[in-house]
């Protein structure tokens, strides 16, 4: 048997949740790696609180993208491991040198917005699948997400303000 129809799910439906977490996974993989960029490179006032920041929040995408590939290959799929197709599909852009706090800031808001909307977008997906367990995991992404966006705001609105001088650009 089949592991799908053992846990009581149809291809057909699957799919397109399998497809979706592929995507997610190529955005994670790139958000991964542009939060080890500026643990290593942001500079400025805030550097030893958002250092460690930065430390927590790859651990969590990392811890994230071992659950979503091992979601996909429980849905009978492969996930996928090589970055250059990641780079080829991911709605994430690789980073370049970021040193300014404000700058990272702006681009970690932007990762959010953009991984949230996809968790919103499986779950229905999921939900139209009857995939409870997918749901599920993508829920409590929410829910941790969107607790460290409102954090994100509230030291922003604080430390930021002419940090590194990057305003002026």
């Amino acid at each position: 048997m089949k592991n799908l129809e053992i846990i009581g799910l149809e291809e057909s439906k699957v799919s397109k949740v399998r497809e979706a977490l592929a995507q997610l996974l190529a955005d994670f993989q790139i958000y991964y790696t542009n939060l080890r960029n500026l643990h290593w490179n942001v500079k400025g006032h805030s550097f030893f609180v958002m250092h460690e920041k930065y430390e927590e929040m790859y651990n969590s995408a990392a811890a994230h993208v071992d659950e979503i590939a091992e979601r996909i290959l429980q849905l009978g799929g492969t996930p996928e491991s090589k970055f250059s197709v990641y780079l080829k599909v991911a709605t994430i852009e690789e980073l370049g040198k970021v040193e300014c706090g404000k700058e990272a800031m702006e681009h970690i808001l932007s990762y959010f917005k953009n991984l949230i909307a996809q968790e919103r977008a499986l779950i229905a997906l999921a939900d139209e699948a009857n995939d409870d367990v997918t749901a599920d995991l993508m829920t409590g992404y929410l829910a941790a997400q969107e607790k460290t966006v409102w954090m994100l705001l509230a030291f922003a609105e604080h430390h930021h303000k002419g940090d590194c001088g990057c305003e002026k650009k």
